[in-house]
């Protein structure tokens, strides 16, 4: 709980920061609190869509929230930023855990 309340801290500071938003999210799913994960990462994407990291992470929790058709959409989303920020890795990670769910 500490971390979290550091993030939030700092977050007060500078409430729109990608990274301290993505990083209190994953504080969040450790937590089981899948719902706030949910909202931060639907935050991150929503003002920065380049924010590439985020989209495998929504889509994974919408997973654990058992919200297939939603994880679709989000990893189908994922693929097309990282194929615009050219970052094959990532497109590579995202494919992947699309695949896996899908076929």
């Amino acid at each position: 709980m500490e971390r979290i309340q550091r993030i939030i801290e700092f977050l007060q500071q500078q409430p729109k920061d990608n990274f301290l938003r993505h990083a209190l999210a994953l504080e969040y799913l450790k937590l089981g609190e899948d719902l706030k994960a949910k909202e931060l990462f639907m935050a991150v994407l929503s003002d920065s869509p380049e924010y590439i990291g985020s989209y495998y992470h929504l889509a994974k929790c919408l997973e654990k929230l058992a919200d297939k058709e939603g994880a679709i959409n989000w990893y189908e989303k994922g693929m097309e930023a990282a194929k615009l920020a050219k970052d094959d890795h990532a497109f590579r990670e995202l494919q992947a855990a699309y695949e896996d769910l899908v076929y």
